[in-house]
């Protein structure tokens, strides 16, 4: 590789923070998406000459490197047969079931994996045009799991970290991969590889001496060709104040109680928010609500549900029939316990702006999240950062990631129905001050633990100054 780059900082992931959308005339324009993510980096990539290195988000776009608000944005290409192969098929048809404890069954098509393996070298090429000599690059998730391998062989003197946004499996779960070497030697050419648990990184440190023959190199790291690689637990979290900033305007707080009016003033109002996916557990918690109704535990005439389900990969074929399922439950739910103008459950498969999403955390009582399997949950922390009254209760899956840090919500095996019911019965049923003191807990442990304090950790660890 001849020639650096000046970026002193390289963050590589599979989308750009801004989207490139097409108008009906041809004409593109690009459209800022900030998440987390981004919040944290941004003062980063900003003092480090920093560049971000991704996809923008449309079939067969070809753009140039460009700046974006003081940011380096340089794109990648990707054609419709990799979005088909590389993205909608190995990341989210194989590594993103078979990493979330098979809850559906991954496809293993040999196809996907040289698409996978071809984009990701794509991606390593470009971090590594753009990074200056002896730069730091941070390479993101599970889409690009074999960058920091390709990117160490074109350049040795770049510092390389790897975070793993989503779970890791168990190394039994893993070893079904016909790919795992390759996948955990491509890990491996990072300086730094984290993970949200110490779990993940166990697991794969087993798996790098099992599969790569890496050898224990004193606690957390491994000895590889030559290196030390360091594997740690950085639990990923929101920005905090902006949220419970947000909560607190006027406007949020009055659209709030509007919500709660258009719904009929319920005495109760649960709440589930998440990426319409088969991981989430979305119907653990409509199964557990209506055996509820069922049973007359819960009443129809001042309980309602409702549940915000973000559109998401709709071209894959879980994802079409999980949508099917839960739509179909939804009506079979409100077929048997509505009166007219008051059904129990409300179901909205959209995508609501930041302000109309922290409304609706502010006025429910009760906020569901139970996924089968999360590496981090976030939604159940932006709960808790909205709820500045100290009120409502979180209800939490066990196999969250966030379950190791929020102990003061209420913990449920997601698979055990009658479990969650009961989770469900004590949560509205829960005294105002106990609940009160629950909230206080949460809030104190997510302010302290942002989104910021993430980042930092991490980069500390991987020996970039912050």
């Amino acid at each position: 590789m001849t020639g650096h780059g000046k970026a002193e900082f390289v963050v590589v992931a599979n989308r750009l923070p801004v989207d490139l959308e097409r108008a009906p005339d041809g004409s593109d324009n690009w459209k800022r998406s900030p998440g987390g993510l981004v919040t944290a980096l941004e003062p980063i990539l900003r003092t480090r000459q920093g560049a971000w290195v991704g996809w923008p988000g449309l079939a067969d776009a070809e753009a140039e490197p460009f700046e974006d608000d003081g940011l380096q944005l340089h794109p990648v290409t990707l054609s419709t047969d990799d979005v088909e192969n590389y993205y909608e098929g190995f990341s989210n048809d194989t590594l993103w079931p078979l990493y979330h404890d098979v809850v559906a069954p991954p496809s293993y098509h040999r196809h996907w994996w040289q698409a996978y393996a071809q984009v990701n070298e794509r991606f390593a090429a470009a971090a590594a045009e753009v990074a200056a000599e002896g730069a730091t690059v941070w390479v993101q998730d599970y889409q690009l799991q074999l960058v920091p391998g390709m990117l160490r062989e074109l350049r040795p003197d770049l510092r390389i970290g790897f975070f793993l946004h989503i779970p890791f499996p168990p190394v039994e779960l893993f070893l079904q991969l016909p790919w795992r070497e390759q996948i955990v030697r491509g890990l491996l050419g990072a300086d730094l590889v984290g993970f949200h648990t110490p779990g993940g990184a166990r697991n794969f440190r087993q798996l790098a001496t099992q599969l790569a023959g890496a050898t224990a190199a004193g606690h957390g790291h491994v000895a590889y060709r030559g290196r030390t690689v360091k594997l740690g637990a950085f639990p990923i979290s929101i920005d905090f104040e902006a949220l419970d900033d947000l909560s607190r305007k006027p406007e949020v707080v009055a659209r709030a109680a509007e919500i709660r009016q258009e719904l009929g003033d319920p005495r109760h109002l649960l709440l589930g928010v998440d990426r319409l996916d088969y991981t989430k557990g979305i119907d653990v918690r409509l199964r557990a609500f209506e055996e509820l109704l069922g049973e007359e535990r819960v009443s129809a005439d001042d309980t309602m549900f409702l549940q915000i389900a973000t559109p998401s990969r709709e071209r894959v074929e879980h994802y079409i029939r999980l949508r099917a399922e839960i739509e179909q439950t939804v009506g079979r739910i409100n077929g048997d316990y509505s009166r007219i103008g008051r059904p129990p459950v409300h179901y909205l498969h959209q995508s609501l702006p930041r302000d109309e999403l922290t409304a609706f955390y502010l006025a429910a009582d009760v906020m569901l999240v139970t996924p089968l399997r999360d590496g981090m949950n976030l939604v159940a922390k932006e709960y808790i950062a909205a709820r500045h009254d100290d009120a409502g209760v979180l209800v939490l899956s066990e196999f969250t990631g966030a379950a190791r840090e929020l102990t003061s919500a209420l913990l449920v095996n997601p698979h055990d129905i009658n479990g969650v019911k009961a989770a469900v019965v004590q949560a509205l049923e829960m005294p105002r001050d106990e609940a009160r003191r629950r909230m206080k807990t949460l809030r104190r442990h997510v302010k302290r633990h942002d989104v910021d304090r993430w980042a930092r950790s991490f980069l500390d660890a991987l020996g970039l100054p912050t």
